[in-house]
């Protein structure tokens, strides 16, 4: 059984049950100082326990997935978030709150490890990470529109998310089941591509979402306390950011790979470090809201391009795994980060150090993003000179089906010829050119670029 999903909106689903408890950290951490009676730096430190959960989750699974099968680690992952942050919404004492936030992390690890590697799977990754992101962006979004509303202390929340991991359950039907002993013989199954490129993006996207969830996680507290405004007007501007973080994804959908990763990434990520300084020093509903709404149109963009980019990789989804789950431990240390810089240093002082630090990791991240531009995502291609793929010589049938990336990708597109003889491997490539004639191998090296 292939690897590769036979659609994409099962993997947009469970991606968007994993990522929903994150994009709600703020009202998460919010009710549970208000309701609960803990401090900020408690509270954050909840959020940061249940984020740090799953972190853990996409560790344990990176590399797994393809051997387990998509369909049983969503199918676990689901209930666990179900079963754990419905008991967090049940929970009035502290310890039971924590235990159930820890399980239900794990299980969003879980299905956010599913969505990645099925991410990495699918011919166009980029526009599927866009597709996930829009969605969980218009889910919390209604969400941050509705919760103000209707009151209930710490537990809506909790079992708002819940409640969609539930209704994603029957999107795991058409998941992929455990890969065939023959197939997981794969000469896919060395050691991971590219690993000094995919270690700088792993260390490069745990800090970018460490920062990033910093300020995440106490943007209520400033919108209350430093811009003096109202629960329902802070929601009002969070539903009004992820609307226009909307039309951020659309957008990357449709700009796609024209002007390649690093562009998005870097000027992106030096917009993001500008709007973390507006929104932190917010005074008043102008400042907040702009700084908040910039931020969150720029910041599932550069996301988006993030996840494309580690998932050219490795086609398996190993490198997908791992920086997504090194960019979970980021944002699980985001909150409580944010909590204590705001406490000992204040919002306006929290904002330039985040700012700063978001910067700094802007080169690094886009040099990797320059670096792989246009590498294949399989081993054995044919290379041009100028280090553009030109063809696959899938040489065993056993190769992997759907690895090639459609045209429209950084990756150029390839051409696969199956033969059993290296002297016709040989004759292939002298006969590679448009008009099949003898001189075209010039064009052509035979180096594979790791």
């Amino acid at each position: 059984m292939s690897s590769r999903p036979r659609t994409a909106w099962p993997v947009v689903a469970v991606f968007t049950a994993g990522y929903l408890a994150s994009y709600l950290l703020p009202t998460i951490v919010g009710r549970l100082s208000a309701h609960l009676g803990l401090t900020a730096a408690q509270a954050g430190l909840v959020g940061s326990a249940l984020l740090l959960s799953s972190a853990s989750a996409g560790f344990t699974l990176a590399g797994r997935v393809e051997r387990y099968g998509s369909r049983t680690p969503a199918r676990i992952g689901l209930v666990l978030a179900a079963v754990g942050y419905g008991s967090a919404a049940l929970a009035g004492s502290v310890p039971l709150v924590v235990l159930s936030v820890v399980v239900g992390g794990f299980g969003s690890g879980a299905a956010t490890a599913v969505a990645a590697a099925g991410i990495a799977a699918q011919r166009d990754p980029h526009r599927t990470s866009s597709l996930g992101l829009l969605t969980v962006s218009a889910t919390a979004g209604a969400l941050y529109l509705t919760i103000p509303h209707l009151g209930g202390g710490h537990r809506l929340p909790f079992a708002a998310v819940a409640l969609v991991a539930l209704l994603v359950w029957p999107a795991t039907a058409r998941l992929n089941g455990p890969t065939a002993p023959e197939e997981s013989a794969s000469p896919l199954t060395g050691r991971l591509p590219h690993r000094r490129s995919g270690l700088v993006l792993a260390g490069g996207m745990l800090v970018w979402s460490m920062a990033q969830n910093a300020l995440w996680g106490v943007s209520s507290r400033i919108g209350i306390t430093q811009a003096g405004l109202t629960e329902v007007t802070v929601g009002a501007v969070f539903a009004a950011a992820l609307g226009a973080g909307l039309l951020g994804v659309m957008g990357a959908g449709v700009l796609g790979a024209r002007v390649g990763r690093a562009v998005p990434i870097g000027l992106g990520t030096v917009i993001i470090s500008g709007s973390i300084v507006l929104s932190s020093s917010a005074r008043d509903l102008t400042s907040f809201a702009t700084g908040e709404i910039l931020w969150n149109t720029v910041y599932p963009v550069v996301l988006s391009y993030l996840i494309g980019l580690a998932a050219s990789l490795d086609v398996r989804g190993r490198w997908a795994v791992l920086a997504g789950s090194a960019s979970s431990v980021g944002v699980a240390c985001g909150p409580l980060l944010g909590s204590v810089l705001s406490e000992e240093a204040g919002y306006p002082a929290m904002g330039l150090i985040l700012g700063a630090a978001t910067l700094l990791v802007a080169a690094p991240v886009t040099a990797v993003a320059l670096h792989t531009g246009g590498r294949p995502l399989v081993p054995g291609s044919v290379r041009r000179r100028g280090g553009a793929p030109a063809a696959l010589l899938a040489a065993t049938t056993g190769s992997l089906s759907g690895a090639v990336p459609k045209l429209g990708s950084p990756e150029q597109p390839v051409t696969e010829l199956r033969v059993r003889r290296r002297r016709l491997v040989r004759s292939a490539i002298r006969t590679a050119g448009p008009d099949g004639g003898p001189g075209q191998s010039n064009a052509y090296a035979s180096t594979s670029d790791r």
